[in-house]
């Protein structure tokens, strides 16, 4: 049961990071290696993707 929440976590996390430079499944996988903490603190790092702006 641990397990089902664990990668519940992971994959909540993994959704605030899908407008992130590394996207969904770089940070699903980073949580579920670092802990869902350390996602977090990764997302936190992370740039949002910027859009193509004309000068």
């Amino acid at each position: 049961m641990f397990s089902l929440y664990y990668v519940l976590i992971c994959f909540l996390i993994a959704c605030l990071g899908i407008k992130r430079k590394l996207g969904f499944w770089a940070y699903f996988f980073a949580s579920l290696l670092l802990t869902p903490v350390g996602g977090i603190i990764l997302i936190a790092a992370s740039d949002p993707v910027r859009k193509n702006q004309k000068p």
